[in-house]
């Protein structure tokens, strides 16, 4: 079989080889790109080398090379606080945050991770550009917009706005949610609501959520750049 021959099959099959080297592909020009930006000279040049290699070869696999996730389940990583970053990857690896995604493909890979190269991963995500997610519903957007902003006085219900800021972009230890996936941002909320993750803070936000209201604030936060 001829190598054009051989690639068009290849192409052919949904999901397939063809797909997985395109990735690897881009992945190692991103890498390349990532690596050469950094000067030799520098005392960490190989420490930073390290870090974009386990960002864009590991992670990348679920939240994309630069933290942009494209799948909703994972959560996108790009211009999330440093500081955030470091404080969960510390509890994937001590096995302290125990939603089910945590313990499915977090704690295996936190726990090959030392302090150093998690301080170096939160650097590397809080520093990538964070691409627009599409937008949704405008009324449920809206609706988010609402609560976010205001909260629910009749549920006693806080506005989000007050921790994680009035754009979404967190402030302090609070995280950024401007751009997370509405899949994504539900789910954590209902773990929120139920303690499966267990935040004092966040179950006291959520536990007088309505579904309709959090799907509303999940989807404001996605539509938000």
């Amino acid at each position: 079989m001829s190598h054009s021959n051989m690639n068009r099959d290849v192409r052919r099959q949904p999901g397939s080889a063809w797909s997985h080297l395109r990735l690897s592909l881009a992945g190692s020009a991103l890498l390349a790109t990532v690596v050469c930006a950094v000067r030799a000279d520098e005392p960490d040049f190989a420490a930073k080398a390290y870090v974009a290699k386990i960002a864009i070869g590991t992670c990348g696999t679920c939240h994309g090379p630069t933290g942009n996730s494209t799948q909703p389940k994972f959560p996108r990583l790009a211009g999330q606080r440093a500081t955030y970053l470091v404080a969960q990857l510390k509890g994937f690896r001590a096995q302290t945050r125990g939603d089910p995604d945590a313990i499915s493909y977090m704690w295996g890979m936190a726990s090959q991770l030392d302090d150093a190269t998690m301080e170096g991963l939160a650097s590397y995500y809080a520093t990538q550009a964070a691409q627009v997610s599409p937008g949704g519903d405008a009324a449920l957007v809206a609706r988010g917009r609402e609560i976010y902003e205001h909260g629910v006085a009749a549920q006693g219900v806080p506005a989000c706005s007050s921790c994680h800021g009035a754009d979404a972009h967190g402030q302090q230890d609070f995280p950024r949610l401007a751009g997370q996936h509405a899949q994504y941002a539900l789910k954590q909320l209902a773990s929120f609501q139920s303690s499966m993750r267990n935040v004092a803070v966040m179950h006291g936000v959520a536990q007088n959520l309505h579904l309709q209201d959090m799907q509303a604030v999940a989807a404001y936060l996605q539509a938000q750049p």
